[in-house]
């Protein structure tokens, strides 16, 4: 990894990550989606065999397929995928909003009620590695939220199959049904509807560059969580910090994608040596150095900054998907902190538990889109219908401020909807 001396001139250099510039793409995206949207099951079938290199005649995973798929995955797999949803679905629940309806003046009654969106496709991706743990972040918040139909797409393998792994957990989650469709007609599939799916209201989850302008052009057709990009990393450290769990760290992100972006923020120069160095060992020895090299030769570098308030600042600017402060007062730390998709507190706090365990959702904007959005949700995936109940004189004494507005802005049948309710017989 590159260690760069940070000033305030080269910001746009030192935060520059990759991102999926879906440009250039778009124009391929949009034919596969109004393929898919013209002729359907028939445009999916064809994708799969030219992007899958698998024909399929039914796509939708059957119930038998579902329970072989438990007799090929791992007891230890297993009991960590339920410990897994336990966690996720009780951090969710928390996330649950009240009802509310107040008095905001004398025979005024406003509020809002909560309810959930009714139909959501999650869609798994399947390339470089197989996620059963997006599965769960998609699924389980959507089911607390009370969405009443989840579907999940996913690209098979070359017999048709999807992963099992995927498929329990799935299953476990509480998917209603699971698609073998991968890609950017997966999302067109979702989106306008076939013969054999249903469209849904909202498209969640993450995707190679293809499924994200997809994405991008169905929505308004559909919601979107938001578009995500390749993974990653910010770290904030200074001498109190474990150089070895924060080379880790950086590795753990870096593995996941060529164009994955890992940074180290410190203002302790002895760290930043350590760092570069340990990583270089380590790397050395990674199931997935490959990907890890290119990953840090591309997007990986470490900020030597002036002091912790430059990093603070810095990472302020970057908006990172992933936070890991350690440092010798977290807690003071974090209250300076403005834009983070998800925050990992102190050395025991890796990345890897938000992916897998602590109960946090690990589908997160990136790009600095922390800056402007939150993680997927129970939120998400709920609607806030506002409400008012309105008495005759609390209506009275509002007209003094409807019937004016109303009038000067020229919608006189609004004034005249109060007015006709406060004529008296």
């Amino acid at each position: 990894m590159e260690i760069i001396k940070y000033n305030k001139k080269n910001d746009k250099e030192i935060i520059e990550r990759s991102q999926n510039d879906v440009k250039d793409i778009l124009p391929i995206v949009n034919e596969i989606l109004n393929n898919v949207k013209l002729n359907g099951d028939s445009a999916i079938k064809k994708y799969g065999e030219e992007f899958d290199k698998v024909t399929l005649t039914d796509f939708k995973v059957s119930q038998k397929e579902i329970e072989e798929s438990y007799n090929n995955i791992d007891e230890k797999l297993l009991k960590a995928i339920k410990k897994a949803i336990s966690n996720i679905e009780k951090f969710h629940r928390l996330q649950l909003p009240e009802e509310w309806c107040k008095e905001i003046n004398d025979g005024v009654m406003a509020g809002l009620i909560v309810r959930p969106i009714e139909n959501v496709g999650c869609y798994i991706p399947g390339g470089r590695a197989i996620y059963p743990s997006t599965v769960l972040m998609t699924i389980i918040p959507a089911k607390i939220a009370g969405v009443s139909r989840i579907i999940c797409c996913s690209p098979p393998n070359s017999k048709g199959k999807i992963n099992d792994a995927i498929l329990v957990a799935a299953d476990l989650a509480g998917a209603n049904e699971i698609y073998k469709i991968g890609g950017a007609q997966a999302i067109g599939a979702m989106a306008y509807g076939t013969r054999t799916i249903e469209k849904v209201d909202k498209i969640v989850g993450p995707g190679n560059i293809f499924v994200t302008g997809a994405k991008k052009l169905v929505y308004g057709e559909v919601d979107i969580e938001f578009e995500a990009g390749p993974s990653e990393v910010l770290i904030i450290a200074d001498n109190s910090a474990n150089s070895e769990y924060i080379s880790y760290d950086i590795l753990s992100q870096a593995e996941h994608d060529p164009n994955a972006s890992c940074y180290l923020l410190t203002h302790d120069k002895s760290l930043a040596v350590d760092v570069e160095k340990k990583i270089s060992k380590i790397t050395e020895n990674a199931k997935r150095k490959d990907i890890i090299k290119e990953s840090l030769s591309k997007y990986g570098k470490i900020i030597l900054t002036n002091d912790l308030k430059e990093s603070i600042d810095l990472s302020n600017k970057y908006a990172p998907e992933h936070l890991i402060i350690t440092t010798n007062n977290n807690e003071e730390v974090l209250k300076e902190i403005k834009n983070a998709g998800s925050i990992f507190l102190g050395e025991y706090s890796p990345v890897a538990a938000g992916d897998y365990g602590s109960g946090t959702n690990h589908v997160l904007p990136t790009g600095t889109g922390g800056r402007i959005y939150s993680g997927l949700s129970t939120e998400s995936f709920l609607k806030k219908p506002t409400i008012q109940k309105i008495t005759y004189d609390g209506l009275k004494d509002l007209s003094e401020t409807i019937i004016p507005i109303a009038e000067y802005e020229g919608l006189y049948a609004h004034a005249d909807s109060v007015k006709i309710r406060l004529k008296k017989e």
